[in-house]
């Protein structure tokens, strides 16, 4: 018999292929499956809070020539919709961007094996961000306090738990990241680390600019670094997501932009937790090449 407390948990996911999703977002699957995509889309696609608005803004400021108003006419999930999203007729990424004009950008959780095929018979290029996961780990935990479309994820310890077993939305951490990494050698993907744009994102932005076949120029590049900082973000009321409503997004409890830092993990495990973390994800990343840094 399942406790109660891990059965009101289960009843806000239903299952993908294995993988726990959103009851809401499982219903209408099919759609997702026979999404028709564009040969110029583009697809971000990240394992969730790995830093997908971040690189979303910039790829939308690369999009717009560092025109900073075009990119404040609306909220970044208008802007780029986020293709697996639905709750009733409320939120439905699938028909925003089919009602959009090209190019699209498209957000998507999906791993490989769940992202619609035609992106990949149309040869879409796709960026795909990745970052530590003890980082990813904290992360998620605060946004499942937030965001009421979640149980109780219970205490940090007990969340934890389930993010290692792939007990939460979009399944396991490890099995997406990996294979996106398996992907890496396709030219029309870009693999890039949470923890090198921290580090540099100059370098990072020039990186994604050449990806996108534009010329990047000194000005276009300090605009996109000077928009997309951190602080200017948690700023936007376009990317901040607090044109939600609280009972959709509480911000009292959390903000959407916490920190945007690397390392933050240190904070809140404990040595005997992290000691558990490494064990583990040492068995569950072995005979993969794929490195992280684990702060800056």
């Amino acid at each position: 018999m399942m406790d109660s407390s891990k059965r009101d948990y289960f009843e806000y996911f239903g299952r993908v292929h294995g993988i726990l999703m959103y009851k809401d977002f499982v219903k209408y699957w099919d759609d997702v499956e026979a999404f028709e995509a564009r040969p110029d889309d583009i697809v971000i696609a990240t394992y969730p809070k790995s830093g997908t608005t971040w690189v979303s803004e910039i790829v939308y400021m690369i999009y717009k020539e560092g025109d900073v108003e075009k990119c404040k006419e609306d909220v970044i999930f208008n802007r780029i919709p986020f293709l697996e999203c639905r709750k009733e007729e409320i939120m439905n990424g699938i028909k925003q961007l089919k009602q959009m004009a090209s190019p699209r950008i498209v957000k998507t959780h999906l791993s490989v094996t769940l992202l619609p095929a035609s992106f990949w018979e149309k040869n879409c290029k796709m960026i795909y961000l990745c970052r530590n996961a003890k980082d990813v780990a904290v992360s998620y935990y605060y946004f499942f306090l937030m965001v009421s479309a979640h149980p109780n994820p219970g205490s940090f310890p007990e969340f934890v738990e389930k993010f290692m077993d792939g007990e939460v939305p979009y399944g396991p951490w490890y099995e997406h990241a990996k294979s996106w990494w398996e992907m890496r050698k396709n030219p029309r993907v870009l693999f890039l680390f949470y923890e090198d744009i921290k580090e540099d994102i100059r370098r990072e932005v020039i990186k994604l600019i050449e990806f996108l076949g534009r010329k990047p120029s000194e000005e276009l590049v300090d605009k996109i670094v000077q928009h997309t900082s951190f602080q200017e973000m948690k700023n936007n009321p376009s990317t901040n997501y607090t044109t939600l409503p609280d009972e959709v997004m509480n911000q009292k409890i959390s903000p959407f932009m916490r920190k945007g830092i690397s390392g933050d993990w240190k904070n809140h495990f404990t040595v005997a937790q992290y000691e558990r973390f490494e064990e583990d994800y040492e068995k569950k990343m072995r005979g993969s090449t794929l490195q992280f840094r684990s702060e800056i």
